[in-house]
C-alpha cells in the first residue's frame, strides 16, 4: 500500500506573469493612448508619482556608419549602447481585474492610427509570401472577420465565395484559416470565445506553468470562469487552488474581443516615438523624451509600506506600480530595438529615397531582435519614426519582395517609386503603357509581370495610359 509523502523539487521554468502580459498589451498602444492610461494610473494609485524632469538620455543607440562612421585612424566607430537596465524576474502571480466574458471597458484598446482591423490583417497577409490561391482565400477569410475579430462565415461558404478564383473546399479554407489565426492581434479569426482564448494561450511558451489547465478551462469551463465559481471549477478540474489560480490568471489575461483594439478613426496628432538622425559617427536612434510617460514609484510611500507590511491594499498598489513602471521600461526598450533594426536595414532609403528601399518583413526584424512576429507587429502599429526624410509609421518600412534579375530581392515599395518616377518623366501626350513600364523596369533589372505593374500603378492612384492620354489632350 502506497503511503502519502511530500517531495521537494527544484527546477527552472519560464512563467508568463501578469506583468509580462501587461507589457505586451502596452506595446500595442499608440503614444496618446498610452499617456492617457498612465495618467489614469497616476490618479488611482498613490504609489505612483509624475516625474516632470524625466531623463531619457539612457534611451539612445548609435549605429556605426560606413565612410562617415570611420574614426580618424580608419577604424570603424564602436556603437554606443547606453541601455544598462537588467531584467528582474517578477515574483507576482496575481492577475489584474478578472475577465468576465462580457468585454470589460478597461480591456478596450482603441487604435488612433486610422487603420481598420481588416487593413491590419491584409497588410500582414501580403507579407506572408503565400501562393496566389492561398492569398485569395486569406483575403476572403479576412472579409468575413467582424470588428470584434471573429469569423462570421463557415469554411464552406467562404470556399463557395472564392469558387471563381480558386478551386478549393472547406478543408482548403481551414488550412488558410490556421495561418490567419496566427496573425496579430492574437485570437483573431476565432469562431467562438473559447477558440479565441485558446488561440491566445497557444502563443505562450509551452513550458508556462498552468498552461494545460488554462486550455482546459477555455475549452470546457468558460461559463464557470465568467461566473467566478471557483469551488465548482476546482471540483470539475481536480486541481489544487494554487494551480487553478495560475490557470485563471492566464485565461483572464486574454482579450475576449481582439478586434476591439482597432477603430476606423482618423489620427488627429502624430507624435514621433523615435528619432533617427545622422551624425559623424553614424545613424543615431533615440526615443522621443517628450513622448515618454513620466512616471516613477513614490519612494516615500514605498518605504512606509516596507516598514508597515499590514496594509494589504497599499501593498497591492505598490506591486501594480512596480509592474507598470517595469512594463513601460520593457516597451521603451523593445521599441528602441525594433527602431534600431529598421534604421540599420533601411539606411539606403534614408540616404537615397524610396527607390532604395530594401525588402523587409516582420520575420526579419523578429529574428534580429529575438522576439515573436506578433510582438513586432504590435510594436510597429501606430508608432512613428522621425527621420530627415519625414515622419513615417514603422510599418512603412516593411514591404514584400520581388525577385530581381541578379537574384537579389527588390522591395515592392521601391518598385512603386520607380513606376511613379517613370510615369512622371513620360513624354507629353505619349503616356507609357503598363507593358512599356514592364520593359523599362526589366532594363533596370527588375522583373515584374504586367498585372503586377498595373496593381502597383493603381495603388499609387495613377490612371491607365489611355486615361492619361485623354487628360493630356484636353
Amino acid at each position: 500500500m502506497m503511503k502519502p509523502s511530500l517531495q521537494l523539487r527544484i527546477g527552472q521554468q519560464l512563467t508568463m506573469t501578469p506583468q509580462l502580459q501587461q507589457a505586451i498589451r502596452l506595446l500595442q498602444l499608440p503614444t496618446v493612448e498610452l499617456q492617457a492610461q498612465v495618467l489614469e494610473a497616476l490618479e488611482s494609485n498613490v504609489m505612483l508619482e509624475s516625474e516632470e524632469d524625466f531623463d531619457a538620455t539612457w534611451a539612445m543607440d548609435t549605429l556605426p556608419g560606413t565612410a562617415e562612421g570611420a574614426s580618424a585612424d580608419g577604424e570603424e566607430a564602436e556603437p554606443v549602447v547606453e541601455i544598462s537596465d537588467e531584467w528582474v524576474e517578477p515574483n507576482a502571480a496575481e492577475s489584474e481585474a478578472p475577465w468576465s466574458g462580457s468585454g470589460d471597458a478597461e480591456l478596450e484598446l482603441p487604435d488612433e492610427s486610422g487603420r481598420t482591423l481588416r487593413d491590419h490583417l491584409a497588410w500582414q497577409l501580403e507579407l506572408a509570401h503565400l501562393p496566389a490561391d492561398a492569398l485569395a482565400i486569406g483575403r476572403a477569410i479576412i472579409d468575413a472577420v467582424n470588428d470584434d475579430g471573429y469569423l462570421t462565415e463557415s469554411a464552406a461558404s467562404i470556399a463557395e465565395s472564392v469558387a471563381r478564383e480558386v478551386r478549393t473546399d472547406a478543408t482548403g479554407v481551414e488550412r488558410v484559416l490556421a495561418i490567419v489565426q496566427q496573425l496579430d492581434p492574437a485570437g483573431v479569426g476565432a469562431r467562438s470565445v473559447a477558440e479565441c482564448i485558446e488561440l491566445q494561450l497557444g502563443q505562450l511558451d509551452p513550458a508556462t506553468p498552468g498552461l494545460a489547465t488554462a486550455r482546459t478551462l477555455a475549452h470546457r469551463h468558460l461559463e464557470l470562469v465568467a461566473g467566478r465559481d471557483l469551488a465548482a471549477l476546482q471540483r470539475e478540474m481536480h486541481v489544487s487552488g494554487e494551480e487553478l489560480d495560475v490557470a485563471l490568471a492566464l485565461v483572464r489575461s486574454c482579450h475576449p474581443r481582439p478586434g476591439a483594439a482597432f477603430q476606423a478613426t482618423r489620427t488627429e496628432y502624430v507624435v514621433p516615438d523615435v528619432f533617427a538622425r545622422r551624425t559623424p559617427q553614424g545613424w543615431v536612434v533615440e526615443l522621443n523624451p517628450s513622448a515618454l510617460p513620466k512616471v516613477r514609484l513614490n519612494e516615500g510611500y514605498a518605504a512606509m509600506i516596507t516598514r508597515a507590511p499590514d496594509h494589504a491594499v497599499l501593498r497591492t498598489q505598490l506591486q501594480e506600480a512596480r509592474w507598470l513602471v517595469r512594463s513601460l521600461e520593457i516597451r521603451n526598450e523593445t521599441m528602441l530595438k525594433v527602431a534600431r533594426t529598421i534604421v540599420e536595414r533601411q539606411q539606403a532609403f534614408l540616404d537615397r529615397g524610396e527607390e532604395s528601399m530594401q525588402p523587409m518583413i516582420l520575420k526579419d526584424v523578429a529574428e534580429a531582435v529575438g522576439m515573436h512576429e506578433s510582438t513586432i507587429s504590435r510594436v510597429t502599429t501606430g508608432k512613428y519614426l522621425h527621420t530627415p526624410r519625414g515622419v513615417f509609421e514603422f510599418r512603412f518600412f516593411f514591404s514584400s519582395q520581388v525577385a530581381g534579375e541578379d537574384g537579389a530581392g527588390v522591395s515592392s515599395t521601391a518598385i512603386r517609386a520607380k513606376i511613379r518616377k517613370l510615369i512622371s518623366q513620360e513624354p507629353p501626350g505619349r503616356p507609357l503603357s503598363d507593358q512599356q513600364l514592364v520593359e523599362l523596369l526589366a532594363a533596370e533589372g527588375v522583373q515584374v509581370a504586367r498585372r503586377t505593374v498595373a496593381k502597383y500603378r493603381e495603388s499609387l492612384g495613377i490612371a491607365p495610359s489611355s486615361a492619361r492620354r485623354q487628360g493630356a489632350g484636353r
